[in-house]
């Protein structure tokens, strides 16, 4: 399936909600600009009150969040070209498109750090994400860093496995940067393009685990120069705005450098991939979209506002 189908497909509880609300609006729109004797095709007036009232509505119940929805709400009240959806789609695209650059792909081996709190799929991204590396081309070497958790590695385990691509793993218990200084030193030894190191599960509120994560990513960065190159933070799409508050203590604490958006699939609150870029100015990197090992793409700005406001 093509990556704007799967989007499409994945976002849908998403872009029915808003466009049922903005169907509302614009037949009420209609109703309005019919009373006060303009023709629909006479161009487009300024919208009113009780419109914008309702495309609010409509973003925050998606939860875009109120900063962005503001923004978009504001820039909407001023453009007269196309479509409700259109109007939103665009200042959307832009909020998009001020997120940090995703970093090149420089260094081999390339490391990326994924973490997040328990619960969001974390483990399950790394296997999947893994699986989008080697279907790209790209040679992957995942780390099972999360030492405390057996469920966790053995999970990991049948993934990568399902990929094709090797799996670095230590006794439960073990230091999870000496399992992380393996991971990247076979890396280095088996000429691996991609290292994907599956961290913990942690609440930024725990200084020893924060503590842990600042070793592993002192330790990578030892062997590889410029490492981690991707800290990737994992955000259960079902928990909404609680999902931006985690990112923001997350990026403070972590250095996380990328968004994951899981379950986007199981939600009607994709409206926050919005909220992250707009008010983290951080890059949604990928989105799971499913419970498949192909249900994972990597995040498309256009594809998204199509899928949502404009398809």
């Amino acid at each position: 399936m093509a990556l704007f189908d799967r989007l499409t497909a994945g976002l849908s509880k998403t872009a029915r909600q808003i466009r049922e609300r903005f169907a509302d609006v614009a037949a009420t729109e209609a109703v309005s600009t019919s009373a006060a004797g303009r023709s629909p095709g006479a161009g487009r007036a300024a919208l009113d009150l009780d419109t914008l009232e309702a495309v609010e509505d409509a973003l925050i119940a998606a939860d875009v969040g109120l900063p962005a929805t503001e923004r978009i709400v504001e820039a909407v009240r001023h453009d007269r070209q196309g479509t409700l959806g259109a109007r939103v789609g665009r200042e959307v695209r832009r909020i998009l498109g001020e997120a940090a650059p995703v970093p090149a792909v420089t260094t081999v081996p390339h490391v990326i750090l994924v973490v997040g709190v328990n619960g969001t799929g974390k483990t399950t991204t790394v296997g999947k994400l893994a699986n989008l590396y080697k279907q790209s081309g790209k040679s992957v070497l995942v780390c099972a860093a999360d030492t405390f958790r057996a469920a966790a590695v053995e999970q990991l385990a049948v993934w990568t496995e399902r990929a094709g691509v090797d799996l670095v793993r230590a006794q439960s218990g073990s230091d999870p940067a000496a399992v992380t200084f393996d991971a990247v030193t076979a890396a280095k030894a088996r000429h691996r393009e991609i290292v994907i190191v599956d961290t913990a599960g942690r609440l930024h509120t725990r200084a020893n685990l924060m503590a842990e994560l600042d070793k592993i990513r002192r330790i990578v960065a030892r062997e590889v120069p410029g490492a981690p190159h991707e800290v990737l933070l994992v955000l259960d799409a079902t928990v909404g705005q609680n999902g931006l508050v985690q990112a923001r203590e997350f990026q403070q604490a972590s250095g996380a450098n990328g968004i994951v958006i899981t379950k986007l699939d199981g939600t009607a609150k994709g409206g926050v991939a919005v909220a992250i870029a707009h008010d983290l100015k951080l890059p949604i990197r990928f989105v799971g979209v499913g419970e498949g090992i192909d249900d994972f793409v990597s995040f498309d700005a256009d594809a998204y506002v199509e899928a949502i406001f404009t398809a």
